[in-house]
């Protein structure tokens, strides 16, 4: 099935001004065009718009998902260095979870300690006026 770039533009929620500088920085080869000329994106092209949006979505920089896009077009003797970006943005990946967690265990504690605060500040409150 070929989608307009509208239609892939709301499929895959990136805007039509992204797709095409995806298209024009090499990261997504050009689609096909429909008898009128105009882009026919299929669901392949969907399918890779929706993994270059986790790449970035984990922080990948452009520059690397454009290598990992031309190494893609190689084909298999291309797999062992596409599987070493991704193993590399995979720790990245886990050591900003671990990061991020650890704000969360921050977070946690102080809204603990604010939830005891507020229980106890009617017992204070009397105490005080008593």
């Amino acid at each position: 099935m070929g989608y307009s770039i509208a239609e892939a533009a709301r499929t895959s929620g990136l805007s039509i001004d992204t797709l095409r500088y995806y298209e024009r920085i090499n990261l997504l080869d050009p689609p096909a065009r429909d008898a009128a000329g105009r882009r026919s994106y299929s669901d392949e092209d969907l399918a890779w718009l929706s993994f270059l949006t986790r790449l970035r979505t984990t922080g990948m920089p452009i520059r690397r998902m454009r290598e990992y896009a031309s190494l893609r077009r190689r084909g298999i003797a291309s797999a062992g260095r596409r599987k070493a970006i991704l193993v590399e943005q995979r720790a990245a990946v886990a050591d900003r979870i671990a990061e991020l967690q650890a704000c969360l265990e921050v977070l946690d504690y102080k809204i603990a300690n604010y939830e005891h605060l507020e229980q106890n500040i009617p017992a204070v409150q009397h105490e005080a006026s008593a």
